[in-house]
């Protein structure tokens, strides 16, 4: 289930333009929604409503349709990233070796769900299915560092670290 982020929208000025900017140059083009969706979440990571209401009003389309699809596509995601991305693998390797527990005490001690970012905006969680380490299966990532071998006993001591 797909939330709406807890973290308030801090959008910029400069970030307004760049987009409004796009939407003008791209408005009349054919299928225009997705790539100015596309756009707008390279500009401002996420999608929150506040974005998409730029967008459907910058394209002259109900918001209802851009909200549609920012939450049919996987790649769009309605919640900031955090500073720190953590991925934890779910892939049969690693599911069948224990990260489904890591995943659900991660979002216990971060307080957050999957797909979701720390109100401080510190950390953001999300699930993947195979990084290829299968070897050190269970695996987590944070940002470009790998974690492998996870128990659950050592997540306080990683998260400390950030």
């Amino acid at each position: 289930m797909r939330r709406f982020s807890s973290v308030p929208f801090n959008g910029t000025k400069e970030q307004e333009q760049q987009l409004t900017s796009w939407l003008e140059q791209h408005k009349d083009m054919p299928g225009a929604a997705m790539p100015a969706l596309q756009k707008a979440q390279e500009i401002y990571g996420y999608l929150p409503i506040e974005v998409q209401r730029m967008v459907a009003e910058g394209l002259g389309k109900p918001l209802a349709e851009i909200y549609g699809i920012s939450t049919f596509y996987s790649q769009f995601s309605l919640c900031p990233k955090g500073a720190y991305k953590i991925s934890v693998c779910l892939g049969t390797a690693c599911y069948v070796k224990g990260s489904g527990k890591i995943y659900e005490k991660l979002q216990e001690m971060l307080d957050i769900t999957g797909g979701e970012c720390t109100a401080d905006g510190k950390f953001s969680l999300d699930a993947c299915r195979c990084i290829g380490a299968c070897g050190l299966a269970p695996v987590m990532t944070i940002n470009d560092d790998v974690y492998g071998r996870l128990t659950g006993d050592e997540l306080e001591e990683i998260l400390s670290r950030y």
